[in-house]
């Protein structure tokens, strides 16, 4: 995928990180991220693990880069989905078995 220079800046700006947070946690520094922004609309050349480590540190902050022909536009960014179930339990949905229903400790013995 062919990432831009303005793709980074806007991916940063929609979730609200500078460009330290994202240098830290690409693990790359502050002026490979300006470099990289520097390049504007043009294809950015860099590393293939700089620009894994900085897509995936976006793709963490809940960034999509989103390439040409993959929507009706051009290449940009967009949020990710929302995962849309949660695994939070829902109690009639637990299973309960009945010999772990009884209390079989003696009084007082805790837990």
């Amino acid at each position: 995928m062919a990432i831009s220079g303005n793709q980074i800046r806007a991916a940063r700006s929609l979730v609200g990180m500078d460009q330290q947070t994202l240098a830290d946690k690409a693990g790359i520094g502050i002026n490979t991220v300006r470099n990289m922004e520097g390049a504007g609309a043009d294809r950015i050349r860099v590393r293939t693990d700089t620009m894994d480590a900085v897509v995936d540190a976006l793709g963490a902050a809940g960034v999509v880069l989103v390439d040409e022909g993959q929507s009706d536009g051009g290449p940009g960014v967009r949020l990710a989905k929302a995962a849309t179930r949660s695994f939070d339990t829902i109690e009639q949905e637990v299973v309960q078995y009945p010999e772990y229903l009884e209390n079989d400790a003696p009084p007082g013995a805790g837990g």
